[in-house]
């Protein structure tokens, strides 16, 4: 059987996960600025020059959360995960370009697949709960962080909430953000139409709260948003 995890990925072919930097870049205004604050959180949470074993879920494509965050910190290693082979492929070539392929250990596969001896002093999940539908999948890629984390650890969480058709300026803006990159009136249209079947986002912040709290972690903070998208850091519960 597999997970909803695994399912999720099978989205992520050849073609979209070619595509995927690109388009995320125009998705979310933001984007370069997420990653970045999201290492400087970790790194202020951590302690700045302190050694530190990272967990990445959901690491294919740019690896981002890995570029930004090995190069602030020298001293943090990390472990990639990600059940998509062409997204996880793209992310290699990304971490040999940058010089971190060697502070990272490379997981094709789902998170409750490592050990879970494993205790990770942080971890980022970013773009990736909006992905599994409904509220089960979502709670278990979290507990399934949790189980391998630290107490105390920081998680980096990441993604849209709300329904989208519930926020219809905030989705006319997505549309016209694409309009702004040279998309014409009727890829808006396509565009827009895949988002409203392609993805169930938690339906508020408040939802996002109870996922976290549910799988173990508190003290959520939001240090980011744009439009539907969000970004928090929390803290792996101490029992």
């Amino acid at each position: 059987m597999t997970t909803a995890s695994e399912d999720s990925a099978r989205k992520f072919d050849p073609a979209r996960a070619n595509e995927y930097e690109t388009q995320s870049r125009i998705a979310l205004a933001g984007y370069d600025a997420c990653h970045d604050l999201a290492a400087c959180i970790l790194s202020a949470a951590l302690g700045s020059g302190s050694a530190a074993h990272v967990l990445v879920a959901g690491a294919g494509g740019g690896a981002r959360e890995i570029v930004v965050g090995g190069a602030l910190e020298p001293h943090w290693r990390f472990t990639a995960v990600d059940p998509s082979q062409p997204m996880m492929e793209i992310a290699e070539a990304r971490l040999r370009e940058s010089g971190l392929i060697d502070r990272t250990e490379i997981v094709l596969g789902t998170v409750d697949a490592l050990p879970l001896g494993t205790t990770f002093d942080a971890a980022t999940l970013i773009g990736v709960l909006h992905h599994l539908p409904g509220d089960e999948a979502k709670l278990a890629i979290l507990r399934a962080m949790a189980a391998r984390m630290k107490p105390g650890a920081p998680l980096i969480l990441a993604g849209n909430c709300f329904a989208y058709a519930s926020r219809p300026l905030l989705l006319a803006a997505w549309g016209t953000r694409w309009r702004m990159q040279g998309a014409s009136e009727d890829e808006v249209k396509a565009k827009l139409g895949k988002i409203l079947q392609g993805a169930d986002p938690p339906a508020s912040e408040e939802a996002v709260f109870e996922l976290l709290a549910q799988a173990g972690f508190e003290a959520p903070q939001r240090f980011f948003s744009s439009l539907f998208w969000g970004a928090w850091v929390a803290r792996r519960a101490n029992a």
